[in-house]
């Protein structure tokens, strides 16, 4: 099997094209492992530096932040960098 990529599979697609971010997931970690998320949280008012260490759901639970919207925006970032 050499020269072949191993690759895993779920529902058809390959799974590194369905990693998501989601709102249990350390601010810090996100931008660690996409550095690109982090224009979005400024644009979102997130505090990525002294919250950073929170996840994201504890991190915008009282700041009126549309979760949805910012995971949106979160994951297109995500995307558009894997492609």
């Amino acid at each position: 099997m050499v020269g072949l990529k191993k690759e895993t599979y779920f529902e058809g697609k390959i799974w590194e094209e369905m990693k998501m971010i989601t709102k249990d997931m350390v601010i810090n970690d996100v931008i660690r492992k996409y550095p690109k998320t982090v224009t979005v949280f400024s644009n979102f008012k997130v505090d990525a530096c002294c919250g950073g260490g929170f996840s994201i759901e504890k991190t915008v639970a009282t700041s009126g932040i549309d979760m949805n919207a910012l995971l949106a925006a979160l994951n297109k970032v995500v995307q558009a960098g894997s492609k």
